[in-house]
């Protein structure tokens, strides 16, 4: 398929009820082996994909190294690839739809895309960071490719006492409006657990909702019940096979002696 056809076939996998499943891999190692596991789609993880070259998340890893991730994953798979581009190393939106072009121009047909003040703290306000989607909409839209721009917001998980969150709940769903405005193709609320907080969001929500693994949250089919789109697992693949690994290691020098 074209990088077009690639980006439509992602768009149209968001059903609500009907969620895609994203296991997210970071390497081009990792994506074949999801993408022969059977997956329909690929997406990375920040986090893991940083963690993978020594760096911590929070664009830590050199826009640079990641764009050769990119590259090397799309040209080992032919599934459609969503690219964890956080805050896109930029703050002004002519820059940021810059780098965004050269995402696109490394095979990706979407991102994730973060409301957090990368490096500092909080979250742009609404206006802002709805300026900031309409400028990739924009740049995307010029390359005429249906790129997924999937708008997160860190309301969540920068609340880390979840019995708080029913009180962030009017702000969310007023973000998933104006980033829906903007062009987003997709809404991302992570750390959401609650069964009736996400189902409220994703029946207010414009677009699909992305909901992400973690303990807690409900399993992908309960979650298909309440009306999600989108699973995906961010860092918990990483983190299991690391462990795993550790675990091998460990017992190969126990057993040497």
């Amino acid at each position: 398929m074209s990088q077009k056809d690639k980006a439509a076939a992602f768009g149209a996998l968001h059903k609500k009820g009907n969620p895609v499943i994203i296991y997210n891999i970071w390497d081009a190692g990792t994506a074949k082996a999801v993408a022969d596991a059977g997956a329909r789609a690929l997406g990375t993880g920040s986090w893991s994909v940083a963690a993978a070259q020594g760096y911590a998340d929070g664009e830590n890893l050199p826009m640079e190294a990641l764009l050769a991730t990119v590259k090397s994953i799309t040209a080992a798979v032919d599934v459609p690839l969503s690219v964890d581009f956080e805050g896109g190393y930029a703050e002004e939106p002519t820059e940021l739809a810059r780098n965004v072009g050269k995402v696109i121009d490394a095979g990706a047909i979407g991102i994730n895309f973060e409301d957090q003040v990368v490096g500092g703290s909080g979250v742009y306000a609404i206006e802002v960071q709805a300026e900031r989607v309409r400028a990739i909409r924009a740049f995307a839209d010029a390359l005429d490719i249906p790129f997924f721009i999937n708008a997160r917001t860190d309301l969540f998980l920068q609340e880390g006492d979840r019995t708080k969150h029913a009180g962030l709940l009017d702000q969310a769903i007023e973000r998933a409006k104006a980033y829906a405005g903007a062009g987003a193709s997709g809404f991302f609320a992570p750390g959401l657990a609650d069964e009736e907080l996400i189902r409220t969001l994703c029946e207010a929500s414009p677009v699909p909702v992305n909901i992400m693994m973690m303990p807690g949250v409900p399993e992908p089919r309960q979650l298909a019940e309440l009306g999600v789109g989108r699973v995906s697992y961010g860092p918990g693949p990483y983190r299991a096979m690391m462990a795993k690994l550790k675990e091998d290691a460990a017992a190969v020098f126990s057993a040497a002696g």
